[in-house]
């Protein structure tokens, strides 16, 4: 397991995640607080509207290896294709390359340390965070929270 991933292990098991909200801005997809609320469960509104992270080695869809693509949970819009998932060992659904016009990035300071947040680019909704240790050929590594995803077959 990478240094990064343990840390964040670390900091989901003991509840120690970042406090911020989910991306701002303006997006196609908005909802009131209440209405996130409403449609997701307590642990899908920490990941995705708090921007929490779920325990690793907890989401099916880690060992997810259909054919198929993977949409965000707050407003349906597909983020990843089976095709560029691999096994990265740290306990997250992991993919090389997000679909096109998808996903957008932001700076998060949070665990003492610089990383890459990834959120919908519909919704804003919080994904997880991209690194720079993934296979070619891109070399990144989308570390997404399955709770942030629904799973359709091919």
């Amino acid at each position: 397991m990478h240094r990064r991933s343990f840390i964040a292990a670390i900091a989901a098991t003991l509840g120690l995640t970042s406090k911020a909200r989910a991306a701002s801005g303006t997006f196609e997809v908005t909802r009131t607080d209440a209405e996130w609320r409403a449609m997701l469960s307590d642990l899908e509104y920490r990941v995705m509207r708090q921007e929490g992270t779920e325990r690793a080695f907890t989401s099916p869809l880690d060992k997810e290896k259909r054919a198929g693509t993977f949409h965000c949970r707050g407003c349906d819009q597909a983020l990843y294709s089976s095709k560029t998932k691999f096994d990265s060992g740290t306990g997250w659904p992991s993919f090389y390359q997000p679909l096109p016009n998808a996903v957008a990035t932001k700076p998060d300071r949070s665990l003492f340390m610089l990383r890459t947040e990834v959120h919908c680019d519909r919704c804003g909704s919080h994904l997880g965070h991209v690194f720079n240790d993934g296979p070619p050929p891109t070399g990144k590594r989308h570390c997404i929270n399955g709770v942030s995803l629904v799973f359709r077959p091919a």
